[in-house]
């Protein structure tokens, strides 16, 4: 009988609603399978819990705390990183085998977008290069759903996409109302979201209204739609409403955003100097709109991406068998794939929990199909409407509340022993 192996599960880049949710189906997944997995670890604070070995124990933790991560938000049960391992970084890559030998680990299974399955992708590369008998797997999670192909062959969507699109069918619902109500003030709201250079959350908005009776205009980044054309745009739905709200990404080309980046290059918009939403605001108010009343602003930040209660039940089913396809993926095809979504043709919304190869999604970045952007570039078609529908449930997540406060998971600090030398991670230095 082979020797038992140990399990380390990370995870990496911008935390969701349901990415908890995916470490607890692999976590029960794994124990399954008892004459297969001995402990399952979690790198605390993702790949960089692996260079300075800080592993938490997972398999030593209370079940009751095990089963709160299904509607625990966000990534403060393991934490998350947004360190990157690049070609140059040898000693990094020398450093992660060297800890996985070192606590016998056989899976490596990482929770990400398409640089988190790069980095599962090189780890896979260098085991098989220095014949260490590592399986290293991917977990699709990102909440712009720019994971995989345009032609969603490969991902038909990612984990955290359903939960974020129903937060922003729910808030542009309630700001609708705030609008209508103080509009002879305010007739025009401006709403950044999130989306870096894909434009399938603001798209969401439009989930609010599929009869299309609010006065809304989507801006997304691949809509090309200029300030000034905006300004338009705006003051002819004025006209005809009275009122206005927009919906842009953070994406959008406004100008100057002073942009901050973070290790892989992205913008980090949410730590910028200045928002697209805020341009837009002063530009609209400098230029004067065709109505009484100024232009307001709304930012909604980090909420969307870490609000249980806004949370998919449709996402959370699938981000829990997301992971338990990652141990299936490991235990009957083996390493450098990555766990994937792929919906069935026709009517009724019916999916398959597949694998994809990790070199097709490493540092993969699709686009919003340019048929679903409505002829006037500031809305989308139904197509996208149909698409996007079934991803955000049809009912309300049951969080659990104790005091009237809601109760998270809260794991306890048990780490593996470190057994290896201290270790200053290249990107520190």
């Amino acid at each position: 009988m082979a020797a038992l192996k140990n399990v380390v599960v990370a995870q990496s880049g911008g935390p969701s609603p349901v990415i908890n949710n995916t470490v607890r189906g692999i976590l029960d997944a794994c124990k399954m399978f008892p004459d297969k997995f001995d402990k399952i670890y979690a790198a605390w604070h993702g790949i960089e819990g692996v260079l300075k070995e800080e592993l938490l124990d997972l398999s030593a933790q209370k079940e009751e705390e095990i089963a709160l991560l299904r509607t625990t938000p966000a990534a403060g049960a393991i934490g998350t990183c947004r360190y990157k391992v690049t070609e140059k970084q040898k000693e990094d890559y020398d450093r992660i085998i060297e800890v996985l030998k070192a606590h016998d680990v056989g899976y490596f299974i990482y929770i990400g977008g398409n640089d988190s399955m790069d980095t599962a992708n090189k780890v896979a590369r260098l085991a098989q290069e220095q014949g260490l008998d590592l399986i290293s797997v991917g977990g699709s999670k990102t909440i712009d759903n720019d994971v995989g192909d345009s032609e969603f062959k490969l991902v038909d969507h990612t984990p955290g996409y359903g939960s974020v699109a129903r937060y922003w069918a729910m808030a542009i619902q309630n700001a609708n109302e705030e609008n209508m109500g103080s509009s002879p003030a305010d007739p025009v709201l401006v709403i950044q979201m999130m989306g870096r250079r894909i434009g399938f959350i603001p798209a969401a908005a439009r989930l609010a209204d599929p009869k299309r009776r609010m006065p809304l205009q989507i801006y997304m980044p691949e809509s090309n739609v200029s300030i000034e054309e905006l300004t338009d745009n705006v003051n002819d739905e004025l006209k005809r409403s009275g009122r206005c709200i927009l919906a842009v990404s953070e994406g959008y080309e406004a100008g100057d955003v002073g942009a901050a980046r973070d290790s892989f290059g992205h913008v980090e918009f949410g730590a910028s100097t200045f928002t697209a939403q805020q341009i837009i605001v002063n530009h609209l108010n400098n230029v004067g709109i065709k109505a009484r009343g100024k232009a307001r602003g709304q930012v909604a930040g980090t909420d969307q991406r870490d609000t249980a209660i806004y949370a998919s039940t449709v996402d959370l089913d699938e981000s829990y068998k997301v992971g338990q396809n990652c141990v299936v993926i490991a235990l009957e095809h083996g390493a450098g794939y990555m766990s994937t979504i792929l919906r069935r043709p026709g009517l009724i919304y019916n999916i398959n929990f597949d694998k994809v190869p990790l070199e097709q999604v490493a540092n993969s970045e699709r686009e919003f199909p340019h048929a679903w952007i409505a002829q006037n570039r500031i809305d989308v078609t139904d197509d996208f409407i149909r698409y996007a529908r079934p991803l955000i449930g049809d009912d309300w997540v049951s969080v659990p509340v104790i005091n009237g406060i809601q109760r998270f998971a809260r794991l306890q600090p048990i780490f593996a022993d470190q057994v290896c030398p201290k270790y200053v991670p290249q990107g520190y230095r």
